[in-house]
């Protein structure tokens, strides 16, 4: 086991050895560094032409990106479809947001019982490590496959990584200047509302328009693997039933141009809080 070593201001040489944290992240490299060699040797590689196949994918991707056009679609269509694609993003990401918060304030143990931060914090990690196409398929049972099951699945997911950001944020506020409202009788929503939000609104707003732009990625491919519509739905039959690479290509610019915005329109939100 390799030792630290440490020169403190006297010129003395202190040795110390990694913490458990510091050894169990040092395992998880180790072991996913041999998981990813076994598994090239684990894959079939049977029947493949790997000069043929690298050609085939070259000329793809040039047609994709240097022939981009729309000739199954028309552009206004195509545009309508990446508006729904926003929407279904925004309405799971502002419900997970509204119902995260609350949450949060349960989950953080600086506002919580331990009690209910410990149940919260177990009902959440399990939300979360399903993923998202896993809650879709579930909700699909019940409601079809279709946006409804799309935004289900979405908001479950997007509750289960916010609950866990805002609460992080709730617990670096100072504590005196809770203690302190406390001791002059301020009601706990008051607390809330008056301090913690405040305090707190900018690491908020980065969090959920950071969900945002995931949603934005997961319900594009939740247009093609739950059929919940939009410019996921137009990019799957153009890649699979059509096998119209210039088409994909512009469709993956548009959705790409949409990313761009996005991540524009989140930097200036960031700066306005």
């Amino acid at each position: 086991m390799m030792d630290y070593v440490d020169r403190n201001s006297k010129g003395q040489i202190k040795i110390s050895r990694p913490n458990k944290g510091q050894r169990r992240f040092r395992a998880l490299l180790i072991c996913t560094f041999i998981f990813t060699i076994v598994g090239f040797f684990l894959l079939d590689y049977g029947g493949l032409q790997l000069w043929s196949a690298i050609a085939d994918t070259v000329d793809n991707l040039r047609i994709m990106f240097l022939e981009p056009q729309l000739n199954n679609t028309t552009l206004n269509n195509a545009v309508m479809q990446v508006l729904i694609t926003l929407c279904l993003a925004f309405l799971s990401t502002i419900l997970g947001a509204v119902i995260s918060i609350f949450l949060a304030f349960g989950t953080a143990v600086n506002l919580s019982k331990p009690w209910l931060s410990t149940l919260i914090k177990g009902f959440i990690t399990i939300i979360r490590a399903v993923p998202t196409v896993l809650w879709v398929l579930i909700f699909a049972i019940a409601a079809g496959l279709g946006a409804v099951a799309a935004v289900i699945g979405m908001l479950f997911h997007s509750i289960a990584y916010l609950v866990k950001a805002y609460s992080e944020a709730f617990e670096e506020i100072d504590e005196g200047k809770i203690e302190a409202l406390r001791a002059t009788g301020s009601s706990y929503f008051h607390i809330l509302f008056q301090v913690v939000v405040p305090q707190t609104k900018s690491y908020l707003i980065a969090w959920t328009f950071l969900r945002f732009e995931i949603n934005f990625g997961v319900a594009v491919a939740m247009g093609a693997a739950a059929g919940a519509g939009g410019i996921g739905y137009e990019l799957f039959m153009s890649s699979t039933f059509y096998y119209d690479m210039n088409e994909v290509g512009m469709i993956t610019y548009m959705i790409l141009i949409v990313a761009v915005l996005l991540e524009l329109v989140a930097n200036k939100l960031k700066r306005a809080a």
